[in-house]
């Protein structure tokens, strides 16, 4: 690729906002300019590189190979960019600026926040960012300065604190159980719904054997989200996998205890170039000890 000028950054960061929002109105509204101007910018792209980016219809845009070949290099850059931002805006105050985390779904909805409220109160002119996925996000290139695991961190390039055990077992609404009882075994279990995943498998795959193969058709509600499977299983669908402090905290009704029980670890990590940074130093302090004594206040 030629290389780049500050007018060549300026028109790829419109590449990338039309490829993630998928339209050029849309991408002009994430950019704050007029959806004319995302269009000259696609067009002088396109000048530059030589080929289309994107091939129109009535029905819309649709990106060439081109640009998809393109988009793992532009995220990389917004990435970087969001880093080098939150890095200025730390710079003036060291104890200052920002400091991105990122979690699952359940960590980040049901235990983080009272941590990250102390946290805010004990360190106010550190601004917060949670960004939550069930997709490990990629420290090294910056897309989170720290992340919290289910699972021990495998790049050399991340310093890690093992937190401890987190258990999960199968749960159900106490309403739930009045209206339908709790299967004693896992052949009785076939017979109530089940509440698991769609597409994406989880962490936990071939750490349990319930008598039949665990895939998406043996659920009667299937979701990637996990936050949709525990709003579920409270509202008292059926039968489903949860966190043993989250369930807890809730009152549903364990569902074969003895049978089912997985545990996986918990990590704090973040890139080891950080860990002289004061914000994040604190960040990465506090959320290890906070959920260690979440964990540990789990009764056994």
């Amino acid at each position: 690729m030629p290389s780049t000028t500050a007018t060549d950054w300026d028109l790829f960061q419109s590449l990338h906002a039309v490829l993630e929002t998928g339209s050029l109105s849309a991408a002009a509204r994430v950019r704050g300019v007029t959806q004319p101007t995302i269009g000259r910018h696609i067009e002088a792209l396109e000048h530059r590189l030589g080929a289309p980016l994107f091939l129109r219809s009535p029905r819309g845009i649709t990106p060439t190979d081109l640009a998809l070949a393109l988009r793992p290099r532009l995220e990389d850059m917004a990435a970087a960019a969001g880093a080098a931002l939150r890095e200025v805006a730390g710079a003036a105050d060291q104890v200052g600026g920002a400091v991105r985390v990122t979690a699952s779904e359940i960590v980040g909805c049901e235990i983080l926040p009272p941590i990250l409220t102390a946290f805010h109160a004990a360190h106010p002119a550190i601004e917060v960012e949670l960004t939550l996925s069930n997709h490990q996000a990629n420290l090294s290139r910056r897309d989170a300065d720290i992340a919290v695991r289910m699972a021990r961190p495998t790049q050399n390039t991340l310093v890690g604190r093992r937190i401890g055990m987190v258990e999960l077992g199968l749960y159900a609404a106490p309403d739930y159980v009045a209206r339908h009882g709790a299967p004693r075994d896992f052949d009785e279990l076939n017979h109530h719904p089940t509440i698991g995943f769609d597409g994406a498998a989880p962490k936990f795959e071939g750490q349990i054997d319930i008598g039949r193969p665990i895939t998406r058709e043996i659920f009667s509600f299937r979701s990637d989200s996990d936050v949709a499977q525990l709003a579920t299983l409270r509202a008292g669908l059926g039968i489903g996998a949860c966190p043993t402090l989250v369930a807890r905290r809730y009152g549903l009704v364990p569902i074969l205890a003895e049978r089912f029980a997985i545990e996986m670890e918990m990590w704090v990590c973040m890139p080891e170039g950080l860990r002289t940074t004061p914000r994040m130093r604190l960040m990465f302090d506090h959320l290890a000890t906070a959920l260690s004594d979440a964990l540990n206040a789990v009764p056994a």
